[in-house]
């Protein structure tokens, strides 16, 4: 495997490689994969971005074939992972990290990684951050592998949508998987009855009305984040036993849905929440 700075010949080879890593690991839909491909990895940019004296572009090239994952040259040689990043008023960001799921496993992402950091201090970044889209399941495990912990949460519009991405930075523990949960129940449990929509408490239950008229019992304890406020889990009965679904802490609603992914989203507000267990991590950028 060999780590090189890509060129205009890469183009073609580069959009499969963001497509087919993408469908591999992140939680989008179809039209959401087409918009970024088209916009941030479309020639013109693409171009700005080989050129630019701030930036950085990697890519490790294989000599041996994955059995159908893209293009080769002449000399049988493949792309088969991409880094991308650049240095913004010093400090340095790795923006887009890929590897075709054909090579993975080989230690690409890991290599990937290492030399875009290294070429992010030569281009006189005193800070090195990376982010992902909220979507991409299996990428805060790999940042926490980097001693990189999540500090910031922002969107990013993309087509006609607004998605989540989170920032990672280096010697910034956000916690384990247990602590994070706790967090979350704890988040859950200090947002004050008054703040939620549409709930009634009496006694200390709390319970929400659905469309058809029956009650449901909403557990301010016991949730998942989302990009605006929590879901709170909601229960058929007062003893928590006969599990409903979730309320957005956010809007009130009582329809939040969840994919195969984890992913749950609110249709009536867009607040959203995308799964991140560790049993979801298969080394596959690594």
């Amino acid at each position: 495997m060999e780590l090189r700075e890509a060129d205009t010949t890469d183009m073609g080879r580069l959009r499969e490689l963001v497509r087919t890593a993408m469908t591999a690991s992140y939680a989008l839909s179809p039209q959401q994969l087409d918009a970024i491909v088209e916009e941030q990895f479309d020639e013109d940019r693409l171009a700005r971005t080989f050129d630019g004296s701030e930036t950085v572009v990697l890519v490790a090239e294989s000599s041996e074939h994955g059995g159908g994952g893209g293009s080769d040259d002449d000399d049988g040689d493949t792309v088969a992972g991409l880094v991308e990043g650049e240095v913004v008023d010093g400090r340095g960001e790795v923006r887009w990290l890929f590897v075709d799921p054909e090579h993975r496993g080989r230690g690409i992402g890991t290599e990937l990684f290492e030399g875009a950091t290294e070429a992010l201090g030569e281009r006189g970044a005193n800070q090195v951050v990376a982010s992902t889209l909220e979507a991409n399941a299996e990428g805060e495990q790999f940042f926490e592998r980097f001693g990189f912990g999540r500090v910031e949460q922002r969107h990013i519009e993309v087509g006609d949508e607004s998605l989540v991405e989170h920032v990672y930075a280096e010697g910034a523990d956000d916690g384990s998987a247990s602590e994070k949960e706790q967090a979350t129940a704890a988040d859950a449990e200090a947002i004050a009855v008054e703040d939620l929509p549409d709930v009634e408490s009496h006694g200390g239950v709390t319970t929400a009305t659905a469309a058809d008229g029956r009650r449901l019992y909403v557990d301010r304890g016991e949730g998942e984040s989302g990009t605006e406020r929590p879901f709170l889990v909601t229960y058929a009965d007062e003893d928590h036993t006969e599990r409903f679904g979730y309320y957005c802490a956010n809007c009130g609603s009582l329809d939040p849905t969840e994919d195969d992914m984890g992913r749950i989203e609110c249709g009536a507000c867009g607040n959203t929440h995308a799964e991140r267990s560790g049993e979801a991590y298969d080394d596959s950028y690594l």
